[in-house]
């Protein structure tokens, strides 16, 4: 009764190309979101299929999806979403311990990310000691460790002044392809421009392949 429905994307298709960095650029409430929740399965579109490495994701139950998220996705988002009551390494040994992954060969993988962030004698801080820059290099740990095959970041510099940004792109860049991860980020910020191998816009529900001088 009175309701209307909103489509925020319609008829979009989308490949990903293992090893490939995919920056989606759009406006405020274009759909990038909900594009990211989507291709994970935290949301279910209302018609066609998502399928990542062969597994038709929209066809499994909530439960099947909720596990295929915890050990093939890795996410980074705009507030970095670290647990306050954690510490840096136990930020990163939760996702471990929900996928059954225990002992010191994990605990090993885990203080090795942060070493490649930076942030390893940060181990014991808590996320509210850190700055805005270093939670999210701990953010970047933590979406590698439990050695997903996709990444999807949302805005991962929405929440930090340019320098701090550029530091984390240049460094989300670096592990992404030392790794050969496939990346998704949705952004607004033009200056991820130069780390992309494909870019993409969603105008208007769609979403368009694009070069660098079409979103500059």
């Amino acid at each position: 009764e009175g309701t209307s429905i909103h489509k925020v994307l319609t008829n979009v298709s989308i490949d990903l190309a293992e090893g490939e960095i995919t920056i989606l650029f759009g406006r405020s409430g274009s759909g990038k979101s909900t594009l990211l929740n989507l291709l994970s399965g935290i949301d279910l579109p209302d018609s066609g299929s998502i399928s990542i490495n062969e597994i038709e994701v929209t066809s499994l139950s909530e439960k099947a999806r909720t596990i295929f998220r915890r050990e093939n996705i890795g996410f980074i988002f705009q507030f970095f979403n670290l647990i306050p009551t954690l510490t840096v390494f136990e930020n990163l040994m939760l996702p471990l311990e929900l996928n059954g992954k225990k002992g010191k060969i994990y605990e090993t993988i885990a203080m090795e990310l942060l070493e490649d962030v930076g942030m390893h004698n940060r181990h014991d801080s808590y996320p509210d000691l850190l700055s805005g820059g270093e939670q999210q290099r701990v953010a970047i740990s933590r979406a590698l460790v439990n050695d997903p095959m996709i990444i999807l970041a949302d805005e991962p510099t929405g929440n930090l002044d340019f320098e701090n940004g550029k530091k984390v792109i240049d460094l989300l860049d670096k592990l992404v392809r030392s790794k050969n991860k496939t990346l998704l980020m949705a952004t607004h910020s033009r200056e991820v421009i130069g780390m992309a191998d494909r870019i993409l816009q969603v105008k208007d529900g769609k979403l368009i392949e694009s070069v660098a001088e079409e979103v500059l």
